[in-house]
């Protein structure tokens, strides 16, 4: 296929996460209708929000008050929050070394900072790297960059900071907007749909034959 760069989604690649879990422990804590956290409107003018970097962790805390309109302590809707995330499977860190000895490989997520913080520390604490730029060649978090996925402007960022050629370079996501947005300029791109894994595609670090690269 030619590919030389492979750019890595997190949430929902990497990582298994499951956004239930952060309703239901919003409702261990006393909340009575904890399913407005899922409206279009707080994960519109909140959550995207805070993935930008719009929103401090501060701000965001106060934002999750006023919709729960409820007094939650900052550990508690931080562990609330993180309760969406599972831990770094072990086999998907070998797997992206692997991947690592033949293609460059770049992490791209939306994500926000309080997520960010359980991520290194399950990281640096399971499996020694000091940051993920260590274990990828680049790491990019929306938080940081201020940009978002399916914007375009991100993906237009990463190309023109690596120079990389859009037929080279695949993106494999979990999500079909952001799948679509890469496709338009011309990247490479793979959906991987649950129960499908990383290591279900790779084969000693080397994406297998036959799979259905858009």
């Amino acid at each position: 296929m030619g590919l030389k760069t492979i750019i890595f989604d997190f949430g929902g690649v990497i990582l298994d996460i499951d956004p239930q879990l952060t309703i239901n422990h919003f409702e261990k804590l006393g909340m009575a209708d904890s399913s407005r956290f899922l409206e279009q409107e707080f994960i519109d003018n909140v959550i995207r929000k805070f993935e930008k970097g719009i929103l401090t962790p501060e701000a965001f805390r106060d934002k999750v008050r006023d919709y729960a309109g409820m007094d939650f302590t900052d550990q508690e809707i931080d562990d609330a929050w993180n309760a969406l995330l599972f831990d770094i499977p072990a086999e998907r860190i070998k797997v992206v070394e692997e991947v690592k000895k033949n293609y460059k490989i770049l992490l791209l997520s939306n994500s926000n900072e309080i997520h960010y913080d359980l991520y290194i520390r399950d990281l640096q604490l399971r499996f020694g790297y000091r940051e993920f730029d260590e274990l990828f060649d680049k790491a990019y978090f929306s938080f940081d960059l201020h940009l978002l996925k399916p914007e375009k402007d991100i993906y237009e960022f990463v190309m023109y900071q690596h120079k990389l050629v859009p037929q080279e370079t695949l993106l494999i996501d979990d999500r079909l907007d952001n799948i679509e947005a890469a496709a338009s300029l011309g990247w490479k791109t793979y959906q991987l749909k649950a129960p499908e894994r990383i290591r279900d595609i790779f084969n000693n670090g080397v994406l297998i034959d036959g799979l259905n690269i858009g």
